[in-house]
């Protein structure tokens, strides 16, 4: 299998064509191609996930008003969690790395449920709970990992949650003005069914 550089520009400058589907199949390519095991074969990004990530794009991209800043926030999301996918699929962790992996994903199932019903029930927004909830997120997930990834990983890792962790990004996205409403609501709606169909 020839080998994918999912770092090379992935984009024409002129059209804003960005799809974090490509973009994932683009990353387990290259993964496969070093680790090419029936296990890995597995796609790690579901089509419902992928519609999330399009919208996490979009907002970062309206928030940071900086298209190339949104790729690379969101490459770095998708890079995490499909390198993550692999080390628990290939049964990398210990059994404290593993306890520290289902501590993140019962925060990560929390903080879904706890995103939705801040967007669904009016005037119960808090972005301290949320940005402290995140943080929490990513403090789990730098233990879990710390012993797998390199520190180009962890600053991935920072990268993504600097952005998601934000107070100000968050009062922004909950906020009343019309440019985040209709990604929120389709995030929620993407989150609502990962959360029924049991992938968060």
């Amino acid at each position: 299998m020839e080998e994918v550089d999912v770092d090379s520009e992935l984009l024409d400058d002129s059209m804003d064509t960005f799809s974090t589907k490509n973009l994932a199949l683009q990353a387990q390519k290259k993964l496969m191609s070093k680790m090419a095991t029936k296990s890995v074969a597995n796609m790690f990004i579901d089509d419902t996930s992928s519609e999330v990530l399009d919208e996490l794009y979009r907002v970062a991209k309206e928030y940071t008003r900086n298209r190339k800043e949104a790729q690379k926030i969101i490459k770095n999301l998708i890079k995490t969690v499909v390198k993550l996918g692999v080390l628990y699929r290939n049964n990398q962790f210990n059994g404290e790395e593993l306890a520290l992996v289902e501590r993140f994903r019962r925060k990560v199932h929390t903080l879904a449920m706890t995103a939705v019903s801040f967007h669904q029930i009016e005037f119960t927004f808090d972005r301290r709970v949320l940005s402290a909830m995140l943080n929490d997120c990513r403090e789990l997930l730098h233990q879990a990992i710390n012993r797998h990834l390199t520190g180009k990983s962890h600053a991935r890792v920072n990268h993504v949650f600097n952005l998601f962790a934000d107070c100000d990004f968050l009062a922004a996205l909950y906020g009343p003005s019309e440019v985040y409403r209709p990604h929120l609501q389709k995030i929620c709606e993407g989150i609502n069914k990962m959360l029924d169909d049991g992938n968060l």
